[in-house]
C-alpha cells in the first residue's frame, strides 16, 4: 500500500466515449484526482435565446494526473474512461511541463484560441519561440501559418494529442528559442 503512494503521479491523455468528460472529471475530482479539460465559450440557443455557454473545447478528451496503479483501479468503476494509446500501443502521457504550459493557455478561456487535431497542422515546419508579455507570457509554443488566418499564430502542441492557437501574437513578444 506504502508503494502505491510514493508511485509518481502521470499525465495521462484520456478519452470518456459519448461526451462524458464533464461527468469523468466529476468522479475523478471525488476521489481526489486531478483532471483537466479544456474548455471554451459558445453561443448557444436556449429557451430562444441565444446565451454564452461554457462547453468542452474537444468532446470526449480528458487529461488524467495520477499514479499509473490508482488510476488503474478507479477506471474499474469508470468503464467510459479510456487510455489514449500511440499507434505503438503504448499510452499517451504528457510531461508535467507541457501539460503546465497547456493549462495556462487554454484556463484563460480566451476567445482567441483555436484547437485543432494534430494532422491539421504540420508543427514541425515551425519555430519554436517564448512569448513575453500579455496573457501568453513566459510560454513557448511552435510559430505556424495556421489555415484561415492571415497572420501566423503561436501554437502550443500536446503531441499526438491536440493543438491550440493562441490569438495572433505580435512579433516584439516572441523571442526565438
Amino acid at each position: 500500500m506504502e508503494s502505491e503512494q510514493q508511485e509518481e503521479l502521470v499525465w495521462f491523455a484520456m478519452r470518456a466515449t459519448y461526451r462524458r468528460e464533464m461527468i469523468a472529471k466529476r468522479a475523478l475530482e471525488d476521489r481526489s484526482i486531478e483532471s483537466f479539460v479544456p474548455m471554451r465559450y459558445e453561443l448557444k440557443l436556449q429557451g430562444g435565446r441565444r446565451r454564452r455557454v461554457l462547453v468542452p473545447a474537444i468532446h470526449n478528451l480528458i487529461f488524467v494526473h495520477a499514479a499509473p496503479k490508482h488510476l488503474q483501479q478507479v477506471k474499474t468503476h469508470l468503464p467510459y474512461l479510456q487510455y489514449m494509446i500511440r499507434k505503438g500501443g503504448e499510452k499517451i502521457l504528457v510531461p508535467d511541463e507541457q501539460m503546465r504550459r497547456f493549462i495556462a493557455v487554454t484556463e484563460d478561456l480566451d476567445e482567441g484560441l483555436t484547437y485543432y487535431n494534430p494532422e491539421e497542422l504540420r508543427l514541425e515546419k515551425g519555430q519554436r519561440v517564448k512569448i513575453h508579455g500579455g496573457p501568453c507570457d513566459e510560454q513557448e509554443g511552435v510559430l505556424v501559418k495556421v489555415p484561415g488566418f492571415r497572420s501566423r499564430r503561436v501554437v502550443v502542441a500536446i503531441e499526438g494529442v491536440m493543438a491550440v492557437a493562441l490569438a495572433t501574437v505580435k512579433p516584439e513578444q516572441l523571442e526565438v528559442l
